[in-house]
């Protein structure tokens, strides 16, 4: 089978590109390296079944060219910079919705009627119930991110019932492991490469977070789309528990060998959008056999020393 993955440079791509090869799958992958990394494809290129090209979704024309072919796409591009979204309102609406509206056109036009598809847990807002199922309710939208993957998703859901296309949702926590080169342990780490005797927190570190290691997520997907064949399939993945920020630096000194003063840099949230508390409902995904193997704490240090081995990734992130 024939598959096409977007965003397939990046941390989450790149370890699904090699996923799918070795499960025998022939790919052909996109990405137009704004924060992804060619050098995350080389055992993809050596396989013989793999193919990219460097082009944006915004191009539709191109993507629907490329896209030719292909039975399943794996739609993981996005702008992920939920931090400084506020700074740049309109590139969350070009980068994840406008996008993802180009890549239903392109399938459709390509009679692709199969779309896996990362969302975030960041769309459940502030919400009341925790752990959060995937039929809570959502609260009002707390960043311009999570907005426009929710958006996402209701187009994805529109085209199945419209054009009799076939999705599966995932709704991530934060995503650890090798070849990360986003999120706050990836700040941190920058942080203390220029200063090991300080490091400044966003928020009172009390925030409480829950991650998952890369191989675990990928795990849950392909699990997912070969064991659940509604029209809509829609599952959050994350692993049962959540930590302190706090525990995270913790973690990372610990991995580092430092013992840093650490600077706080305000009240509960760390910025606007931060949600406070996030801790997903994984019963769903769990009912069909899966179960993550690395704890929080494992992925964080799994994720310090792909850093400490790969320090080249911050040159290329800047």
């Amino acid at each position: 089978m024939k598959v096409f993955v977007t965003g397939c440079a990046g941390f989450i791509g790149s370890n699904l590109v090699d996923r799918l090869i070795a499960e025998g799958f022939e790919v052909i992958g996109l990405d137009n390296l704004s924060t992804g990394q060619i050098k995350f494809l080389g055992k993809a290129f050596k396989s013989g079944r793999f193919q990219f090209f460097e082009g944006d979704l915004l191009d539709a024309s191109f993507l629907k060219e490329k896209m030719a072919g292909c039975h399943l796409v794996f739609h993981l591009a996005a702008n992920a910079d939920v931090r400084f979204g506020t700074e740049h309102p309109g590139r969350d609406l070009e980068q994840n919705t406008i996008a993802t509206f180009n890549v239903l056109e392109s399938m459709r036009s390509n009679n692709i009627q199969k779309i896996v598809f990362s969302s975030t847990g960041s769309v459940y807002g502030d919400t009341s119930v925790i752990p959060t199922p995937e039929t809570a309710p959502f609260p009002l939208q707390t960043s311009l991110y999570a907005a426009s993957k929710l958006a996402c998703e209701g187009m994805i859901s529109a085209y199945c019932e419209g054009f009799g296309f076939q999705s599966w949702v995932f709704r991530f926590v934060s995503i650890l492991g090798e070849r990360y080169t986003h999120g706050h342990v990836f700040d941190f780490y920058k942080k203390l490469q220029k200063d090991p005797s300080r490091l400044h927190i966003l928020g009172d570190g009390q925030q409480r977070k829950s991650y998952l290691y890369i191989q675990d997520c990928i795990d849950a997907v392909m699990v997912a789309i070969q064991n659940s064949n509604d029209k809509v399939n829609i599952y959050n993945l994350g692993v049962d528990g959540h930590c302190k920020v706090n525990d995270s630096v913790k973690w990372i000194c610990e991995e580092l060998n430092l013992s840093p003063k650490l600077e706080y840099g305000g009240g509960k949230r760390g910025w606007i959008g931060d949600n406070p508390f996030i801790h997903l409902d994984t019963k769903k995904i769990e009912s069909l056999g899966w179960q993550p193997k690395h704890s929080i704490h494992e992925g964080i240090q799994k994720t310090v020393r792909f850093l400490r081995e790969n320090e080249w990734v911050f040159g290329r992130r800047s």
